[in-house]
């Protein structure tokens, strides 16, 4: 017997482990992170609810059945545009309400920075256990140090109210450029090895893959950090 499952709620290889160890004891596993499913194989599979109750004793996991035979599925796959028009949707909206109260280029990439780290952090908040599991599996620091990933969203969010409320800006500024040139260094390491892993940047609140987009976020606080300590 062959079935084929739609798993919800993995957003890393730390969560394809995790939910390959649970399934494993009831049927040989095969489980993907990209397409986000499980091949079970064997003469007796558990129902699909008592699968469930075995998931959701390790995290927010669940699976849907697609098949019932040995056919492949096939996932629609999404367009770049469809894949990051959220994000293009918080980047524009922060954008847009910068320009309000800014009275130069200097004044607005303050506003800019301030508002992208703030919504950034509030989002890896919403689910903090699952962005370390996502950031761990990239950044250089949080791979050595996992409690670093849990600090990681109150770094953005003491940079952002520091640049909101122009608090030690020169200082705040070295500090972007520092936490953001180790952040690009691991994204640079995970597109080098090709690894098909969930970007953390908003937490688990969106499913976007890992891409160049997250090295421009990055290098993009970089480059406006340098570009205001220089003028």
């Amino acid at each position: 017997m062959k079935i084929t499952y739609k798993v919800i709620g993995m957003h890393c290889n730390a969560c394809v482990s995790k939910v390959q160890n649970v399934l494993q004891t009831f049927a040989t596993a095969a489980v993907t992170l990209n397409p986000p499913q499980v091949i079970l194989t064997g003469d007796s599979i558990p129902a699909l609810n008592l699968l469930n109750q075995a998931l959701q004793k390790i995290g927010s996991y669940s699976l849907t059945e697609l098949t019932s035979s040995g056919k492949t599925d096939t996932v629609e796959e999404k367009s770049w545009f469809q894949t990051y028009l959220p994000l293009l949707l918080i980047v524009g909206v922060i954008a847009a309400a910068s320009f309000r109260s800014a009275v130069n280029s200097s004044d607005w990439m303050i506003n800019f920075m301030a508002g992208f780290f703030i919504v950034f952090a509030v989002f890896k908040l919403f689910d903090l256990k699952g962005f370390q599991d996502a950031y761990t599996t990239y950044d250089l620091i949080a791979k050595h140090y996992p409690k670093y990933a849990l600090v990681y969203p109150f770094i953005e969010l003491t940079l952002g109210f520091a640049f909101l409320f122009r608090y030690q800006i020169t200082f705040t500024l070295y500090a972007t450029i520092a936490v953001m040139s180790v952040g690009s260094l691991g994204v640079i390491q995970a597109l080098r090895n090709k690894q098909a892993i969930r970007c953390a940047c908003l937490g688990t609140s969106l499913n976007l893959p890992m891409s160049t987009v997250t090295l421009v976020e990055d290098l993009l606080m970089v480059l406006m950090s340098a570009a205001m300590l220089l003028a």
